[in-house]
């Protein structure tokens, strides 16, 4: 057993494992829960949807580009201490939120401080785990932390939804205020690892900052600037979109901090990022099926909840009530697998679990059609639960099991900054091949209709080239009603844009399930042998060999 874990925390286990798991599922929470808020949102503080959008953005963006500072955070502080720190900054961002009077506290409130909270608790999330369980139990309690993830985006648009409908957006972010309190009420019983005496590289915090800022940055931004040729009205870089030089930028920044980061290794300085990790294959191999994961779960989060409330045109609530099944799939199948099979093939268990999700995919592809139920989710999402749920239960224990305890703070930082890659770039590839696919599909429909006259046909071409806005049949009614179309016409549109949006769908699906089944060759680099068995554990910190 590790040196971390006390005999304290084997007698409350349980209790740890909530306390750690309520962390992880208020930071999935927020995205996710004002999805469905936003033009409320946007009205209560006299703003636009375009300034809420924003402020997701840059709560992305803080978050994702600190993820690196705040595992060497915890190194230095304190596993524990990052994670109480962190937690009482994301609660002092959350009651800012909460009583925001425009949009500029809310900035403030949400974008940054929750943003700065969440860096410093996501990788002590991580490390706090290897601290409190024996590696033979790991497997399971990073599932389930997982789980409680991914239940938060799939249950933040029921619960926004919900409370935005029955009373105000503020009370979500006063309760996470609540969850915090009670969380920090309890944080003794969690044990911690000491600080280590090492210093924080400031050059090298900088460098990442801005390196993985401009990545991040530029991937979201990529759908409304477009990745290489500026879309209409964008702004444009030496004739290009400014998304392919942040890009550019932000890796040749990154390349700087890697070699800052050998160069304070080889003469015996403290680097951000130890660069001996990126030699571990195991935990390489763990990365690399983190980000596809993340990758693939963003573009299924992103879709199905398009489907269900545009094309079928369900309230936030029905939405979430139809997702919802997928949650308890995942946490079934991540909390199940490591209790009932806890010598189970790690590489065996992942690849079952892209090939369930690769299934779901392929299922409701097969069964979208204009007069669709929304009952024909319902097997996908379980498909799709069980089969992240597996990927779930194996990939956390791998990653921290590949280096000693000492390093897993700094490795919660590579994983979360990991996925916050994959999730970022997921949604947004997933919805630019969308919003091309019903551009390009609705465009051609109109032109190819005899019901609609050629000077709409042109102005259709003209005013939508910059991109067709998914729309449900009721707003896109109004819209023609609003601007005159006679009803045979506005019927032909109509039908255009609905048979559109089932291509699109199913395009953005086709490519998620396509990244599925990349993912399952990166799976060879990850380890036969059960996470925690008696010889793994001496040599743990050793580089796996490529199989």
């Amino acid at each position: 057993m590790q040196a971390g874990v006390t005999s304290k925390t084997r007698n409350s286990p349980g209790l740890v494992l909530a306390v750690l798991a309520s962390g992880q599922f208020l930071m999935a929470l927020d995205s996710s829960v004002m999805n469905v808020s936003m033009a409320t949102v946007a009205a209560d503080l006299d703003t636009t949807i375009t300034g809420i959008q924003t402020a997701i953005t840059l709560y992305t963006l803080v978050m994702a580009t600190l993820m690196l500072t705040g595992g060497k955070a915890g190194t230095i502080l304190g596993r524990r201490r990052a994670f109480g720190v962190g937690l009482v900054v994301y609660a002092a961002g959350s009651l800012t939120t909460a009583l925001a009077p425009n949009m500029g506290v809310l900035l403030l409130g949400w974008s940054l401080l929750e943003g700065i909270g969440a860096a410093l608790i996501m990788p002590a999330l991580v490390a706090l785990v290897a601290a409190n369980f024996p590696p033979d139990r790991r497997a399971a309690a990073y599932g389930l932390l997982a789980a409680a993830g991914a239940m938060a985006i799939a249950a933040g648009p029921l619960i926004g939804g919900a409370v935005t409908t029955f009373a105000s957006w503020r009370y979500v972010f006063a309760g996470e205020v609540v969850i915090v309190l009670l969380i920090l009420l309890v944080l003794r019983k969690v044990a911690d690892v000491p600080p280590a005496k090492v210093r924080l590289d400031l050059a090298g915090s900088l460098l990442s900052i801005v390196g993985l800022g401009m990545v991040v940055y530029g991937v979201l931004r990529s759908g409304e600037w477009g990745w290489v040729q500026s879309k209409p009205g964008a702004p444009e870089i030496l004739g290009l979109s400014p998304v392919v030089w942040l890009l550019i930028g932000g890796l040749l920044v990154l390349y700087l901090f890697m070699r800052l980061a050998s160069h304070r290794a080889a003469t015996g300085g403290d680097p951000l990022i130890d660069p001996q990790l990126f030699r571990n294959v195991r935990l390489t191999g763990g990365l690399s099926v983190f980000f596809a994961q993340f990758l693939v779960q963003a573009g299924v989060f992103f879709t199905i909840p398009l489907f269900l409330s545009v094309v079928l045109e369900l309230s936030a609530l029905e939405t979430g009530i139809r997702i919802f099944p997928l949650s308890i799939a995942l946490i079934l199948a991540a909390a199940g697998i490591p209790k009932f099979r806890p010598r189970a093939n790690p590489r065996r268990v992942v690849r079952i679990g892209l090939a369930l999700v690769i299934a779901g995919i392929l299922v409701l592809v097969a069964g979208m059609d204009p007069g669709a139920n929304a009952g024909i989710v319902a097997i996908p999402m379980l498909l799709m639960g069980l089969g992240l749920g597996a990927v779930s239960s194996q990939l956390g224990a791998i990653t921290v099991s590949a280096v000693p305890d000492s390093q897993s703070a700094e490795v919660g930082g590579l994983q979360n900054t990991t996925t916050n890659l994959g999730a970022s770039l997921g949604t947004a590839l997933i919805g630019s091949v969308l919003i091309a696919t019903l551009s390009a599909s609705f465009v051609a429909g109109i032109q190819d209709n005899p019901a609609v006259p050629p000077s709409v046909q042109e102005r259709a071409s003209v005013q939508l080239a910059s991109g067709v806005p998914f729309i449900s049949d009721t707003q896109l009614q109004s819209a023609l009603d609003s601007a005159g179309v006679n009803q045979e016409v506005a019927d032909a549109i109509m039908s255009v844009n609905s048979s559109s949006r089932l291509d699109a769908l199913r395009a953005a699906l086709a490519l998620t399930a396509l990244l599925s089944i990349s993912a399952l060759f990166l799976t060879g680099r990850l380890p036969e042998e059960a996470v925690g068995k008696p010889a793994e554990s001496s040599h743990a910190a050793q580089p796996a060999e490529p199989s």
